[in-house]
């Protein structure tokens, strides 16, 4: 397993910046939020780690958003 995961949260930030350029200009904050969360979310999903949220914005104001206490991370390939 690699053990440096800051390329792989480079890859999050970019994917998700990518996601929420293509709604830029709509004047649908939320939307553009949304999108970013989703791409956030899915790309975490594909990094071999076993994570939780500890700073959430989404509970705070209903907002489309990673949540304090969820679980992000692909399984490990050995099952560990």
């Amino acid at each position: 397993m690699e053990s440096d995961l800051a390329p792989k949260f480079i890859r999050v930030v970019e994917n998700a910046a990518i996601a929420s350029a293509r709604t830029m200009g709509r004047g649908e904050r939320e939307l553009s939020d949304k999108v970013a969360v989703e791409s956030m979310r899915r790309t975490m999903d594909t990094i071999p780690m076993h994570a939780r949220i500890v700073i959430g914005e989404g509970e705070r104001d209903q907002a489309p958003m990673l949540y304090t206490g969820e679980k992000v991370g692909a399984e490990f390939p050995d099952g560990m």
